[in-house]
């Protein structure tokens, strides 16, 4: 793996709850890398309660490991491009809903209008995939990003064929080197693998 020692990655969280606890584990790698973190979080990774913990043990926990507040408006998210606050811009989690709306250009949340305002500078996305239907409606979606210039993703699998059929979720542990890779213009391979 590359060196992330000084690299400014914007961490942005969406509401993949179950995945939340694997998601700030990498975080903690990142920063322990020397990385700097800019945290992000959609309205709901920020407000909804869940039983994988409070929105305000969430919010509180991304702040200490990234040692700075939460961005958690549209309007605060929006300066990062043109102020190029960042080197990278790693979604983990990210829901089908936000493929979705990436791949369609929506900004209606802080992480969409992070990662729109940071891509205007055409710097790399790192999308960490976490969706119940990946393989089902989502699926277009995560293969427009795909074919779309700067957009990466953690390698990812079928994490419980039999019961979720549809369901893929991205080897988080995969995280940094996919980083490395895409700050270098590379698709870490392989990208699809088999249930860990």
């Amino acid at each position: 793996m590359n060196d992330l020692a000084n690299l400014r990655i914007g961490f942005a969280v969406t509401g993949s709850f179950c995945t939340f606890e694997k998601a700030f584990e990498q975080a903690e790698i990142l920063r322990k890398s020397g990385a700097e973190l800019i945290p992000i979080m959609s309205f709901n990774a920020a407000s909804i309660e869940s039983r994988f913990g409070t929105a305000e043990d969430n919010l509180k926990r991304l702040e200490n490991i990234c040692g700075r507040k939460v961005i958690t408006s549209i309007e605060a998210a929006e300066p990062i491009g043109p102020k190029k606050m960042t080197d990278i811009m790693v979604v983990c989690p990210c829901t089908g809903n936000t493929c979705a709306k990436l791949a369609m250009s929506i900004t209606d949340s802080p992480v969409t209008m992070a990662v729109k305002s940071h891509i205007r500078n055409k710097k790399p996305v790192v999308i960490a995939l976490a969706s119940n239907d990946s393989l089902a409606g989502s699926m277009k979606n995560i293969g427009n990003l795909m074919n779309m210039k700067n957009y990466y993703f953690v390698p990812f699998y079928q994490d419980d064929c039999r019961k979720k059929p549809t369901s893929a979720i991205c080897d988080f542990r995969e995280l940094p080197e996919t980083i490395a890779n895409a700050v270098n213009g590379v698709q870490l391979q392989p990208l699809i693998g088999c249930s860990l």
